[in-house]
């Protein structure tokens, strides 16, 4: 999977204007326009991050902190292409060119959009606005625009996705959006869950760091106590695939989910109960449980 912000960044709402995405620092891009608006540089990020990672092959999860762009994308779209790019009073909806644009970028996709609340500390949203804002200034002053180095399918190492005949089945991720429901398929964190075993982020102290609580613990299966700061000195690929079972989703509370799931990999099993919290605006793993599995 891969996890990404995309932001927007109007000076004067219009105005100079930026939009960026942000993986990690070695994939990232961002552009803008003399004139334009946060709505346009929030759809340009989406539109850009679908585009330059059509060809990687991995599901999509973007945090964005904003809501128009989640419900412009995953609820009224549809009736908007219903009613020819028309909005229920009749009027053409603004920003359609953008909006088309990711109409045909998403087709086919496994992606899923996050709110997260913006200038609140989230590692990867941070990332993003910093180079949005960075763009409009540019464009405001009038110099050259520091575009980054975009995204390359050749540099991503994605956690493995169990597709064995009567597996568990990935989620519909545009559906994800949904965050109670008992169905662990149906839930953000499950696939968030898989995406911390993998290369990638297990290569990316930050992002990886961007999905854990401030005041994460984990209890290992040998009994072992580690905070956030220990986990994150010792952070590594793992030495072999691990793959994710899950056996259920626990809706405890609006802001709280646990996850009950199996890690097996070659060599080992072990159960895990996961905690996560809504911190922030995001997911965030709160406590993990590890206990080796009786074989």
């Amino acid at each position: 999977m891969i996890i990404a912000a995309a932001d927007g960044s109007s000076l004067s709402n219009p105005g100079p204007a930026g939009w960026a995405w942000f993986v990690d620092g070695d994939r990232w891009r961002a552009g803008g326009w003399k004139h334009g608006t946060n709505n346009m540089g929030e759809l340009m990020a989406v539109l850009d991050l679908l585009e330059q990672t059509a060809g990687a092959g991995d599901d999509l999860l973007v945090y964005c902190d904003s809501q128009y762009v989640i419900n412009a994308v995953t609820k009224w779209m549809p009736g908007w292409k219903r009613k020819g790019w028309k909005k229920a009073d009749g009027k053409p909806v603004l920003n359609v060119e953008l909006l088309q644009g990711i109409d045909r970028a998403i087709a086919g996709r496994r992606v899923t959009f996050e709110w997260v609340k913006g200038h609140a500390g989230h590692e990867l949203n941070e990332a993003a606005d910093a180079r949005a804002r960075a763009a409009a200034t540019a464009y405001q002053r009038g110099v050259p625009v520091d575009e980054g180095p975009g995204f390359a399918a050749d540099v991503i190492t994605s956690g493995s996705l169990d597709v064995t005949p009567g597996a568990r089945a990935e989620p519909d991720l545009l559906d994800a959006l949904a965050e109670g429901g008992d169905d662990a398929d149906e839930h953000p964190v499950v696939g968030v869950t898989r995406a911390l075993l993998s290369d990638a982020l297990r290569s990316d102290r930050d992002g990886f760091a961007s999905h854990l609580h401030p005041h994460f613990v984990l209890h290992d299966e040998r009994g072992r106590a580690a905070g956030k700061g220990r986990l994150l000195a010792t952070l590594a690929p793992l030495p072999e695939p691990v793959r994710v079972e899950v056996e259920g989703v626990d809706v405890l509370a609006p802001w709280i989910v646990q996850v009950r799931w199996r890690a097996r990999s070659a060599s080992a099993v072990t159960l895990r109960s996961s905690l996560w919290v809504k911190h922030d605006g995001s997911w965030r793993l709160r406590f993990e449980q590890a206990t080796p599995a009786v074989r």
